[in-house]
């Protein structure tokens, strides 16, 4: 069996290269790729002490963190393509909505 400290230490160190990631890339689908990665790290720590405490409630609400990912891809996608249409870049920094 594998202890609980290995889970959340993988969760810490995907949830770090998450916030690194969202803080260093400038492109718009790293930038998302990222965000998702930090949804992953979290439900990896939800399931942990769901198990440790032999609850069934953490996986209920690993099952709503996904749908909220799944929701959260498919505007977020469709933003990032609307992005891409109007000023044909995915860069953050030139993709500055309320600039004219």
């Amino acid at each position: 069996m594998v202890p609980l400290s290995w889970y959340l230490a993988l969760s810490a160190v995907l949830f770090t290269i998450g916030v690194i990631g969202v803080l260093i890339q400038r492109n718009v689908i790293s930038l998302f790729m990222c965000v998702e990665l930090m949804l992953n790290a979290v439900n990896i720590s939800l399931i942990a002490f769901s198990r440790l405490h032999a609850d069934r409630s953490g996986q209920l609400f690993v099952f709503i963190v996904m749908a909220v990912a799944a929701a959260e891809a498919a505007v977020g996608l469709a933003i990032i393509i609307a992005l891409f249409r109007s000023r044909e870049t995915l860069n953050v920094d030139e993709a500055d909505l309320l600039k004219l």
